[in-house]
């Protein structure tokens, strides 16, 4: 055959190493997905990874309770996902990385739920039982999506607190809450939610605007002589009248008492009106609002009036307002707004309530007419059977009528609203059971606590590390601020309070703590039903029973979450630890739990143990849509990872969540989410390309010794370790954004850009078995190793899918980070240069290039003039400088300065490895070829050193 025949017919694409994997380019994630997270469930991944790390150091991540009511959204999602990307990482560190998935199951949304269903008039037992029913579909349902994120977890085994044993161990943390003296019952104003019927609390409390009557209304003195002396004057020679000023119309009608503070001063103003006494600050803005002229007749301290009494406004109008209210001196009545005179209702608020009692009102004379549903009682005066929000307008018309009334204007004020219903709320005095705060000694204490709840919790936070920082401050404030936390409620759904109080004296019975051992066990056994049906006889035996009553009260749903880590944590799940449990490294919740979760288990925990649940919290932000509005199913913003899922795949989502910085609020809209999908591809490329590199690679077999690497490979390995000790820094501290935005950079100009690009010549061209091309495979396997694992705690399904292709073992997660050595300081260096200097090559070759003097790079010939330093590093690649730079010929010269000319090769291109050179052609039988490609094929394979 000749020479030409030789060379027309040879295919010499065939005789390159070209790239192969199955490792499809295509995720087809909606479609594959599934289908493994079925695989991971059949196997028992989760198990096989407790397996691995068997006697590993434990890290434990311990879940919020979702609650089980409807389906998942995307802050479910963040919350899911970032838990199970902290977990993940620290699986490959090492650690025996423990997730429970948990759920909130009493507790009003779910009475909600089936009252709308079912009606009002169900029975306390049949709203357990429906309740329960109800609570396990949703879990049910929430529990498949949550897996279908890939989220690894104990899904066969998760904690629900409506399991007996949690409700039981609940009781008993309850108890010992009780022994340490915390645990008192007190009539006091709590917050009320009309919707609910029940007190909230602290917790359950956000603000929003409300649009409120503001009145002025006037109290007339009782004893006019008295009030004169006060001020200093011999008589009065009209009607006197202290005026106040509120929001709260409705409070009015019962009102006991006035409050001025004792060290402002206060003035007598005669007007058309009568003598008024207003805060002497704030005479001229209240003239105005009254459209009066007045004269300051006298001006006195508010200690001078203390005890003086006026007549209720309506004190005229109806025997049943025919009262006094005293005056009580109190620091809570300022000059900063109103009249300086605060008017008090102490049924409906706590300083009222507290300077009412202090001043010696007695508990039973309290006025509290406005019942559970928000209307007056039906035996009321005047108002009787109104709810108060539509008998404001008919109030203020009877103070209009009687005279009292001096102004009136409706205001939009920020008011507590229920964080259920988002419906205002009232303070309320009601009978209720609470956790204190402060001093004081609780029922049948029997192992006093050495601190109080609020000392020892404000240390707790002392030793807790937060994420983000800005944490610490927030609860501290919460917890630093907060009155007595309100336990108990009024509802059917929720674990009980099984007390029986003496129908006489309200008083405990004396067996309470026996009674309360024996309601766990009865409810450990049959769950809160059990207890339901349980009767007086039963428990207290005929004699004492006709004396008791049973309460019906439960307790309030953050004692369920916030006692988790007693009942599960050192209860149902405490994973081989004795008795005390496991304590949780660390907790993760949205940045509303500082008030929710992380508060109620602060102060449980404490009060049982006088530490914090907890090493570490982390808080996230909400999901926004672009515009950084919550998203909301009524502004139809939001995106859900259903359908999220059905058309781009779970791992979108988690690579969105990772992308993101939580710290903030986290946005997202599906031109975000198409973002991610690009950045998605991008990684997805560079790991095909890692693996179809590698195919025909056999670590055990092929290996070049690490020592024995080309340069460049040594400086990749050594670009690596560098990176991952950066990707592993920011894991420590639960950070996933940096890792994500520089693994993109990593992928696209450190592998993709440079290294990659220079390796392609090398992996294609040279002997498939060639000491140069097993180098470039040894650093690409150590790659492909390390990057699998960087990726693998947010891109879960991508990581485990490649690992089948080049993993030893049947999950990453049964893995540990890559032992990649410490970093080779100078030859980072060094490359870092070399990177420098062909950054500029490579602008002037595509200078050259737009001008169309020059196809590829490798039709171009540089001349390239360097400083000595720059000289020596260059040429000490030798013949490899070319492969850098992917040109056929580099001209190395010194000068001062880097200066780059190109000029079209004016040598052959050689068909196979496409250089530009003067020896194609050398081998009549292969006219087609360059030297290096004939050496290549058929001799003893050209000579790499460097590149």
């Amino acid at each position: 055959m000749s020479a030409d025949a030789a060379s027309t017919t040879t295919d010499y694409r065939a005789t390159l190493n070209l790239p192969d994997t199955p490792f499809p380019m295509r995720g087809d994630l909606p479609k594959r997905e599934p289908a493994w997270v079925q695989e991971w469930n059949d196997e028992g991944r989760y198990h096989r990874l407790r397996d691995a790390r068997r006697g590993a150091p434990k890290f434990i991540l311990h879940d919020g309770p979702p609650y089980a009511n409807g389906q998942i959204h995307m802050g479910h999602a963040v919350n899911k996902i970032l838990k199970d990307m902290i977990t993940k990482a620290r699986q490959l560190e090492g650690y025996d990385a423990l997730y429970v998935p948990g759920w909130d199951c009493h507790g009003l949304p779910i009475e909600n739920a089936i009252e709308k269903k079912y009606g009002r008039s169900l029975s306390r037992d049949e709203m357990q039982a429906r309740s329960r029913a109800y609570a396990t579909e949703q879990i049910a349902q929430q529990m498949s999506d949550f897996q279908r994120l890939g989220v690894l977890g104990e899904w066969d085994h998760p904690y629900k607190t409506m399991d007996f044993a949690n409700e039981a161990g609940e009781l008993r943390a309850f108890k010992r809450v009780i022994e340490r003296g915390f645990v008192y019952r007190g009539l006091k104003p709590v917050y009320w939610c009309f919707d609910c019927g029940s007190s909230l609390a602290e917790f359950e409390i956000e603000y929003a605007d409300k649009k409120s009557n503001t009145v002025d209304v006037a109290f007339k003195a009782h004893d006019p002589a008295k009030l004169a002396a006060a001020f200093g004057l011999p008589a009065l020679d009209k009607d006197a009248f202290v005026v106040i000023w509120t929001t709260t119309a409705w409070t009015l009608p019962a009102n006991q008492a006035l409050n001025l503070n004792p060290e402002l001063d206060y003035a007598l103003v005669d007007t058309d009106r009568g003598l008024l006494i207003l805060a002497a600050s704030l005479v001229e803005m209240c003239m105005n609002r009254y459209a009066l002229d007045g004269r300051v007749l006298a001006t006195v301290k508010g200690e001078k009036l203390g005890g003086l009494e006026f007549e209720h406004p309506l004190y005229e109008v109806d025997a049943g307002f025919r009262r006094l209210s005293p005056v009580y001196l109190a620091d809570y009545a300022t000059a900063d707004d109103g009249t300086g005179i605060v008017h008090s209702s102490p049924a409906y608020g706590l300083d009222d309530f507290n300077s009412c009692i202090s001043h010696g009102l007695a508990y039973d004379d309290i006025l509290n007419p406005v019942q559970g549903n928000g209307a007056y009682a039906l035996d009321f005066p005047l108002f009787g059977g109104q709810h108060i929000w539509k008998a404001v307008p008919h109030i203020i018309q009877a103070l209009r009528d009687a005279g009292r009334l001096l102004a009136t204007e409706t205001i939009t004020h920020s008011y507590p609203h229920c964080w259920r219903h988002k419906t205002p709320v009232i303070y309320r005095a009601a009978a209720q059971w609470f956790v204190r705060m402060d001093e004081g000694e609780g029922v049948f204490t029997k192992d006093k606590a050495p601190k109080t709840l609020r000392q020892m919790a404000l240390e707790a936070i002392e030793e807790t590390g937060f994420y983000p920082e800005n944490g610490k401050a927030r609860l501290h404030d919460m917890i630093a601020n907060r009155p007595d936390w309100c336990i108990s409620r009024q509802r059917s759904w929720g674990v009980p309070i099984p007390f029986f109080l003496h129908k006489d004296t309200g008083e405990l019975h004396p067996r309470t703590m026996e009674i309360l051992d024996q309601a766990a066990a009865i409810v450990e056994k049959g769950g809160i039903e059990a207890w339901s049906r349980v009767t007086a006889e039963e428990i207290l035996g005929a004699g004492d029973a006709p004396l008791y009553t049973k309460s019906t009260d439960i307790l309030e749903v953050w004692f369920d979450s916030g006692s988790t880590f007693s009942h599960v944590l050192r209860g149902t799940h405490a994973n081989g630890h004795h008795e005390t449990g496991p304590e949780a490294d660390l907790y993760l919740e949205g940045h509303d739990q500082h008030r929710g979760w992380f508060h109620s288990s602060l102060l449980i925990a404490c009060a049982l143990e006088g530490r914090a649940p907890y090493k570490g919290l982390l808080t996230h932000g909400f999901t926004v849509d672009s515009q950084g509005r919550k998203m909301s199913k009524s502004l139809g913003n939001g995106i859900e990872p259903q359908e999220v899922n059905k058309k781009l795949g779970a791992e979108i989502i988690r690579l969105w969540v990772a992308a993101s910085d939580y710290s903030g609020d986290i946005a997202g809209d599906d031109k975000i989410l198409a973002r991610v999908v690009d950045a998605y591809r991008r990684i997805r490329n560079t790991l095909r390309f890692l693996l179809a590199n590698t195919s025909d690679f056999d670590i055990a077999k092929d290996a070049v010794p690490l020592a024995e690497l080309l340069e460049i490979d040594r400086y990749a390995l050594s670009r690596a370790a560098q990176f991952q000790a950066e990707v592993l820094a920011h894991y420590k501290v639960y950070e996933f954004h940096p890792v994500v935005a520089k693994l993109q950079v990593y992928c696209s100009e450190d592998l993709g850009a440079f290294y990659l690009d220079i390796l392609k010549d090398r992996l294609y061209t040279t002997a498939p078995g060639s000491r140069a091309r097993r180098s470039a495979q040894t650093a690409l396997w150590h790659i492909t190793q390390a990057m699998l694992r960087w990726m693998a705690p947010f891109l879960s399904f991508t990581a485990e899918e490649a690992w089948k292709f080049c993993g030893n073992g049947e999950s990453i997660f049964t893995q540990v980070y890559c032992d990649l050595g410490q970093p080779d300081e100078a030859l980072l260096a060094r490359w870092s240069r070399i990177r420098e200097i062909r950054d500029a090559v490579n602008k002037e070759i595509e200078n050259v290039r737009a001008a169309g003097q020059v196809g590829s790079s490798l039709q171009a010939n540089v001349k390239l003039a360097v400083p000595a330093e720059d000289h020596a590093l260059l040429a000490s690649l030798g013949e490899d400088l070319k492969f850098v730079f992917i040109t056929s010929a580099v001209e190395l010269a010194r000068g001062d300065a880097v200066a780059v000319q190109v000029a079209p090769s004016t040598a052959a291109k050689c068909e196979r490895c496409w250089h530009w050179r003067d020896d194609v052609g050398h081998d009549p039988a292969h006219p087609g070829l360059c030297g290096r490609c004939t050496s290549n094929l058929f001799g003893a394979g050209e000579a790499r050193s460097a590149a």
